[in-house]
């Protein structure tokens, strides 16, 4: 999949800005603040139809207009395709392919797969369970449509539960029959989550295993360990058995929800063993098995982002990660620095067919 060209309208800083791509390694250099990263995100709304940023699809429009829109078009074996992205301000997104609107956004998720490497990545190492259990179903969606429509089941499902509880408590009454209507829902879903991820991660381990050896030159050793609920005890058993404290709560207390990926060097947890190299070699090992993972499953190169990652990594280790990256052949790779003379010396350096696009 390659993006040959992006237009951007009213898009968060950006009134109008439109490039035309190189298929192999793109840069936009600049100043803080000049909008670098409101670009890439532009890229992932295409791949996901949201803001890795974790932004309302609202903020992101420019202020005092009406509207954003992002238009690319996208090189697939066959054709090319144009991915339309469309936020009115007081109406729903809409997302196109060939001037024809998806019904859900689920039915676009997978068609252009993506794998972002930012600052924010931190969150996986330092945050609680949510940001891990976000990326895991981030990547896994990508690839598997039947796990993310038990995803999105799944989520709607605890939200009417967690209702009903607050609602059992509020007017002080239980109603078993009710709470059942959900349960049954709830387990379905949550059985063939648990068993996705677990079959997921069995594979995805040694794959950031691998990366992790090639980047470090093979100094510690790594491994994630899948950890749920599931694995210990039946699902339907944990929602009888926390049934009391659940009413108490008034939220669905355990299960699939609850679920994390544990990061572990030479056995023990990241986040209090590792240096802030090794995390940051650790990140990096995980999104490049990501990358690999959606390649081996779908048989489509993703787009890489690479947000300002030069300040984060020395310079060889930066050109270690890109000629890494461009020797396996993942896909078009998307850059952004402050520093154009740096990042012209890093990339033309590992592959004359590039573009640099000063911001």
């Amino acid at each position: 999949m390659l993006i040959q060209s992006i237009r951007l309208n009213n898009f968060k800083n950006h009134a109008f800005r439109q490039f035309d791509f190189s298929p192999q390694i793109n840069c936009f250099v600049g100043n803080n603040g000049v909008g670098k990263t409101n670009i890439l995100d532009a890229l992932y709304y295409l791949s996901v139809g949201k803001s890795f940023l974790g932004n309302t699809d609202q903020n992101n429009i420019l202020q005092g207009e009406e509207f954003f829109n992002i238009e690319a078009v996208v090189a697939d074996d066959e054709k090319e395709n144009i991915i339309k992205v469309q936020q009115p301000l007081n109406s729903k997104k809409i997302i196109k392919k060939n001037d024809k609107s998806y019904e859900r956004l689920a039915d676009h998720i997978g068609f252009l797969p993506s794998v972002i490497i930012s600052p924010y990545d931190n969150n996986l190492i330092s945050d609680s369970g949510e940001a891990r259990r976000r990326f895991l179903d981030g990547m896994i969606s990508q690839t598997d449509t039947e796990y993310l429509f038990h995803i999105i089941q799944y989520q709607k499902t605890i939200q009417q539960r967690n209702a009903l509880l607050k609602a059992f408590q509020k007017n002080r009454y239980f109603d078993a029959d009710s709470l059942d209507i959900y349960q049954h829902h709830l387990i379905k879903s949550g059985n063939i989550i648990h068993e996705k991820r677990k079959t997921f991660n069995e594979k995805f381990s040694p794959i950031v295993q691998k990366f992790y050896q090639l980047i470090s030159d093979g100094k510690e050793d790594i491994e994630i360990n899948y950890q749920s609920d599931l694995s210990e005890q039946d699902f339907e058993a944990i929602l009888v058995q926390n049934l009391e404290k659940d009413r108490i709560l008034t939220y669905t207390s355990r299960g699939t929800h609850k679920d994390d990926l544990i990061f572990l060097m030479r056995q023990f947890p990241l986040k209090k063993t590792g240096s802030q190299g090794q995390q940051k070699t650790f990140l990096i090992s995980l999104k490049l098995a990501q990358m690999q993972m959606i390649k081996d499953i779908t048989g489509k190169s993703p787009i890489l982002l690479l947000d300002d990652i030069f300040d984060k990594l020395d310079d060889n280790r930066v050109s270690q990660l890109i000629a890494l990256v461009n020797k396996e052949n993942f896909g078009q790779i998307f850059i952004t620095d402050t520093h154009k003379d740096r990042t012209q010396s890093i990339v033309q350096r590992i592959n004359e067919e590039s573009r640099i696009f000063e911001l």
